[in-house]
């Protein structure tokens, strides 16, 4: 099971955006296997903390381990599934 945390602050057009890309991401490579909480720190600001939040928005996977973080809108499909280790990285010849 994968534990993800995205972290937002509000309901901006970047934070819908990386709350959809990171629903369609998993619906696609994760399907079944995940969960995803979404932290608003205009609401809970205190939430940073833990998680060393510098930037919005950034994905925290929790689960598997090790932890890991993605910072923007979660567009680029390629570094987000080699973020989350499930796309190897492709260096030119």
């Amino acid at each position: 099971m994968w534990k993800l945390r995205l972290y937002v602050a509000g309901q901006t057009p970047k934070s819908i955006r990386a709350f959809a890309n990171l629903k369609k991401l998993c619906e696609e490579h994760l399907k079944g296997h995940y969960q995803i909480e979404v932290i608003d720190l205009l609401e809970n600001p205190h939430m940073a903390r833990g998680d060393q939040i510098v930037a919005i928005p950034t994905l925290v996977v929790k689960l598997p381990q090790p932890v890991r973080r993605i910072i923007g809108d979660l567009s680029n499909t390629d570094r987000v599934l080699v973020g989350l280790a499930l796309q190897q990285v492709d260096f030119p010849s």
